[in-house]
């Protein structure tokens, strides 16, 4: 009897630690979401050039966040908030310029990727199947987009652009039902910082994905 309360105990202090995960993890990413949105008004009216510069110090951040993560959680969080403002900045030419276009379509793009994340998320976190067959399938698959995006930028292939699109958008969904299932998973509440940094560039990459279709781009 005693060693079945202590399993119920065990199994409750686990369910305990994986909601308090979760809604750090949330937290942070609506942090990152936040300060993304500062950086990109802030950056709205640079060049191209300086968003390559803040990418790479956001990338420089990303990279700095597991060296953190031995010292201070507090430095950890630090960082993805600075990552998060830096990518804003990194992006801000691109969201101006479609905003100068058709305003419209950010928020289509917007509401898609709500939909799409909360979708793909809620099955990922939902599904007892191991994921991580699928996750390296999508990292490879990841390289291969990124090798016919080069491709595209010399050849013009009917369509190409929305095949890259779309193809990108499958292969994130497949990202974010590993990320939302590790989230489910997981008990370390020390590794919500990282896992924010990895389903926020889902959120990003997708609505990127769903910029380039609405606004026509990925039609040729």
């Amino acid at each position: 009897m005693s060693q079945s309360l202590s399993y119920e105990g065990f199994g409750a202090a686990t369910r305990d630690r994986t909601h308090t995960l979760f809604a750090q993890t949330m937290g942070y990413v609506a942090l990152t979401a936040a300060l993304f949105a500062l950086g990109a008004y802030l950056g709205r009216n640079l060049s191209y050039g300086a968003g390559f510069a803040a990418f790479i110090a956001a990338f420089v951040c990303l990279i700095a966040m597991r060296f953190a993560a031995r010292r201070s959680t507090g430095l950890t969080v630090g960082l993805l908030a600075v990552f998060g403002l830096l990518i804003g900045v990194a992006v801000a030419p691109t969201l101006a310029y479609y905003a100068s276009m058709n305003p419209r379509v950010l928020w289509q793009a917007g509401g898609a990727t709500a939909l799409f994340i909360a979708g793909f998320g809620a099955a990922g976190y939902a599904t007892r199947r191991d994921l991580s067959a699928i996750v390296r399938v999508c990292f490879w698959a990841l390289l291969a987009l990124i090798v016919f995006g080069i491709v595209l930028i010399f050849v013009r292939i009917p369509h190409g652009e929305l095949i890259y699109s779309v193809i990108g958008l499958v292969i994130f969904a497949g990202f974010t039902m590993f990320d939302f299932q590790r989230l489910r998973r997981s008990t370390d509440v020390a590794s919500a910082p990282f896992l924010a940094a990895s389903i926020f560039l889902d959120v990003l990459n997708v609505f990127l994905f769903f910029l380039r279709i609405f606004s026509g781009s990925g039609r040729d």
